[in-house]
């Protein structure tokens, strides 16, 4: 039932205002922090707050979160005054459920004081790290999983300067704890990269060598950290007006940090954490010792899925994925690029059908209470397209199979990234090497062979084996030329 709004703020002053069920499950501010989490945006406080909260609240533990927003100053400002407090509102077509969340300890802003990042990182009372920092904030390759070494992290990594990179603060951090020897900690990616436990690894060591750490540091590295790999599933679009208002009618009170999601929720971790962890499982997420076929289902079937949606959405003038869907014939399209190319290219976990999982899927699309804009998806596709379709491009081809949906999603990316839909309007393309994109495509010539060429040949996007496939060339040429011709509707139309 909505509540009638109130003028008042979310804090803890008003909780005992707020109907019943919209209560925290647990004290805010009673548990001590065990847990530091890297990226305090919406999908964290929608997803791995959660499911902290409801593991302290069914086991107990000092497993408190302290967020680190890298650089959100307003957020960190907006949670301070809301004593750490805010709200998730899940949303199906006809029902609201919103709840205050407390699991977080502290909030700390990256950016106005590294140092104390790296103070953190080094207590023995943290003794798990976790990230939601988006693929780029990584500095990796994205096709090689290599360190990708900016100025800025060189900078992190051979100076004494405050760190300003996540990779510069995690080895800060373990340089510091290794120093103290303050303990066993696991660092738990939670981002949409392939096997991101062992890439997070891969990134540490790479950096502690880059950085001149000696053989001791890098030794008590392997004995003392834990780099579980994990999979993490629900979709949590970008807060707006909107969602805010929703959340001050059913608490009854101002949240400007109020975050909305759907239903469904998942979180698959491979079990190895040296220092303890929350009780996860009693929360509902699977633990298990291998993360892998989980994490491929869900880059493949669901993060590749709504990618080829969002490009050809917002080609055809689409605002949200759930607006895409109603498209004529995209939904048959995404159900060929699920069934024929998708589940072809790996072995799902046991008991999963990969078609059934894909529809399950597009029916969390087409929620249309979740507004995932198709722009916002469509961000940083040199970064999520590796993983999300030239993967499963790659694992198709070398078991000689087609891989043609997929590589109508390159095209529809390709289309995307020269700038114009297709009634003319200005396509904005915010992607870490949109520069490198964008100086590929002009020197090319401008005809859709040329552009193909352009961006298969960005190395550090695209696997060797993709760009050097005629068929598969062949097959984003003709995808790219119709859509240059005719349009998505049109293209769609004629997939046959």
């Amino acid at each position: 039932m909505a509540v009638t709004v109130g003028a008042s703020r979310l804090d803890l002053g008003a909780l005992r205002r707020l109907p019943v069920q919209s209560r925290p499950l647990i004290r805010p501010g009673t548990v001590p922090a065990g847990v530091v989490h890297l990226g305090l945006g919406a999908f964290h406080r929608a997803h791995q707050a959660v499911y902290t909260e409801q593991a302290l609240a069914s086991a107990g533990g000092d497993w408190g979160i302290v967020g680190v927003a890298p650089r959100n100053a307003d957020l960190v400002r907006t949670l301070t005054a809301q004593d750490n407090l805010f709200s998730v509102s899940t949303l199906s077509a006809d029902d609201q459920q919103t709840r205050v969340i407390g699991a977080l300890a502290d909030v700390r802003l990256a950016a106005a004081d590294p140092g104390a990042i790296v103070a953190l990182l080094a207590d023995p009372a943290i003794r798990v790290v976790t990230l939601t920092v988006t693929e780029k904030a990584y500095q990796l390759d994205p096709a090689a999983g290599t360190l990708r070494p900016d100025p800025e992290l060189v900078a992190d990594l051979t100076s004494d300067r405050p760190p300003a990179t996540v990779p510069g603060l995690l080895v800060r951090g373990l340089l510091a704890r290794a120093a103290a020897d303050a303990g066993p900690i696991a660092l738990v990616s939670c981002d949409n990269l392939p096997a991101n436990g062992r890439r997070l690894r891969g990134l540490v060591t790479q950096a502690l060598v880059y950085a001149g750490a000696g053989q001791t540091a890098l030794d008590w590295v392997q004995d003392q950290v834990g780099f579980p790999g994990t999979m993490v599933d629900r979709i949590v679009p970008a807060s707006t007006a909107q969602t805010l208002a929703e959340a001050r009618r059913a608490l009854g009170v101002e949240d400007l940090a109020a975050v909305a999601a759907e239903p469904y929720t998942q979180w698959v971790i491979e079990d190895d954490f040296p220092g303890g962890r929350p009780a996860w499982d009693r929360a509902g997420a699977v633990l298990c010792a291998d993360a892998g076929p989980w994490e491929r289902l869900k880059l493949r079937g669901l993060n590749g899925v709504h990618s080829a949606a969002a490009y050809l959405g917002a080609l055809a003038g689409c605002e949200t994925i759930a607006d895409a869907l109603v498209l004529p014939h995209l939904a048959a399209v995404l159900r060929r690029l699920i069934t024929e190319d998708v589940a072809a290219s790996f072995t799902p976990p046991d008991g999963v059908d990969v078609v059934e999982y894909g529809e399950q899927v597009l029916a969390r699309f087409g929620n249309p209470a979740i507004r995932h804009r198709t722009l916002q998806v469509a961000m940083d596709g040199s970064q999520k397209l590796p993983q999300r379709i030239l993967h499963t491009i790659a694992d198709l081809r070398a078991s000689g199979r087609s891989a043609r949906w997929a590589a109508l999603v390159v095209a529809a990316w390709i289309r995307f990234a020269q700038g114009t839909a297709d009634d003319g309007r200005a396509l904005p393309l915010d992607d870490p090497l949109a520069e490198r994109i964008r100086t590929a495509l002009a020197a090319a010539p401008q005809t859709p062979a040329g552009a193909v060429d352009a961006v298969l040949a960005l190395d550090e996007v695209v696997p060797p084996e993709v760009a050097a496939d005629a068929q598969v060339r062949a097959d984003v040429t003709a995808w790219l030329t119709d859509l240059h011709r005719h349009g998505v509707p049109a293209t769609l139309a004629g997939a046959g």
